[in-house]
């Protein structure tokens, strides 16, 4: 039916939840291990003996082409050690195999909700993500960060693949890290990024050179991508100023403003110029308004821009804009944290029973719950 394929090194901690939240559904399981020194093997083997060992070379494409080459299916599902499978419903279970039999020739994508811990407060983002393919038609690419893509055949390429939505449902623990280990990771995606950067930008060169213009502008359009993904890992490192720098870069590009990675690249540069004191520089996104504001976590993102400059009727409009959206990928944006920002808001220009009122509709969010006793005590 389905073979799944994990990656992982040092992982004792969660890859026994992983595999246990993937078993009993008929699922193969590999296991490539990519070098552990703590009990990583010996826990992946309460679930499976197909185990291999590949050598780290500092590619995750690799790593990862290497284990769905271990399959026994040629439709594979690749999974993190750090995700877990919440558990299918039967219904969900038939939809899953009538999706694999009917759609199997696109990319299927799972949902995963990221949670983390960010001052203090328990977040989570949701997002889509390719994983199910047929290993025949598509491999990874990338040194990290890598992608889902179609294998050339010689035949005229197909330029987007099609995709389906799954109903796997998978929770990532993988952005909930102390300092340090934010720090660790941050490191080694940088470094692995520049390298994968730097190559893409000289067999770019080479190609032109040769005039090989096609290809020159395949690879040129995987450089937007890896200066949002180094720009995203100096957010995710705390080091906003830089951040500034990749994105600014990644968005000179000509880009089409509906693709995922560019949505969120704009929405992280917002927030990372907030982060590094440039929120008149962020005023900017008025400008882009048209193209990326139909979304409650733009308009929220517009609501602190605005906030940030001491705009506050604006700020309550883009807030309350976003509270009436069904949809968001940051969980609150649309509901309790909007409310909690419009309370902030009132409470800073003295309307304190505004403020109490926008702080009630925020339900047990701690922040809201704290400013409400605050006002209580100074009454």
């Amino acid at each position: 039916m389905l073979s799944v394929c994990i990656i992982t090194k040092n992982e004792e901690k969660n890859i026994k939840r992983c595999l246990a939240s993937l078993s009993g559904y008929g699922f193969e399981l590999v296991v490539v291990d990519t070098g552990s020194t703590d009990g990583t093997i010996e826990a992946v083997r309460e679930f499976t003996d197909r185990i291999y060992q590949f050598e780290w070379c500092d590619d995750f494409a690799a790593a990862k082409n290497y284990a769905i080459s271990k399959a026994q299916h040629d439709l594979v599902l690749v999974v993190d050690s750090d995700e877990f499978l919440e558990p299918l419903t039967d219904m969900d279970f038939k939809k899953l195999k009538q999706f694999i039999d009917q759609e199997s020739t696109g990319i299927g994508r799972i949902y995963r909700r990221n949670v983390f811990v960010r001052d203090g407060v328990q977040q989570e983002n949701r997002e889509w993500i390719n994983r199910i393919f047929d290993r025949r038609k598509f491999y990874y690419q990338g040194r990290i960060h890598e992608q889902v893509v179609l294998r050339k055949t010689g035949q005229k390429p197909v330029k987007e693949p099609k995709t389906w939505l799954s109903p796997l449902t998978f929770l990532h623990t993988g952005y909930d890290l102390s300092p340090e280990e934010k720090g660790r990771k941050a490191k080694r995606n940088i470094d692995l990024l520049e390298k994968e950067l730097s190559y893409v930008t000289a067999k770019q060169e080479e190609l032109r050179e040769k005039n090989k213009l096609v290809e020159a502008a395949e690879l040129e359009a995987q450089i937007p991508y890896l200066l949002y993904q180094l720009g995203k890992s100096y957010y995710m490192a705390g080091k906003s100023t830089q951040a500034c720098e990749y994105f600014d870069r990644g968005l000179s590009y000509d880009l089409n403003p509906k693709l995922e990675y560019v949505i969120d690249m704009v929405e992280t540069y917002g927030y990372a110029l907030l982060n590094s004191g440039q929120e008149q520089a962020a005023l900017s996104f008025e400008n882009i308004y048209q193209e990326f504001g139909a979304s409650a976590d733009f308009q929220f993102l517009m609501g602190l821009i605005y906030m940030k400059n001491a705009r506050f009727d604006a700020a309550i409009g883009e807030f309350e804009k976003a509270l009436k959206q069904p949809y968001c990928r940051s969980v609150g944006v649309n509901s309790y944290v909007a409310n909690y920002n419009i309370g902030v808001i009132y409470e800073c220009l003295g309307h304190l029973e505004e403020a109490k009122e926008s702080y009630q509709k925020c339900g047990n969010y701690e922040p809201a719950k704290k400013r409400l006793q605050l006002i209580a005590d100074d009454a």
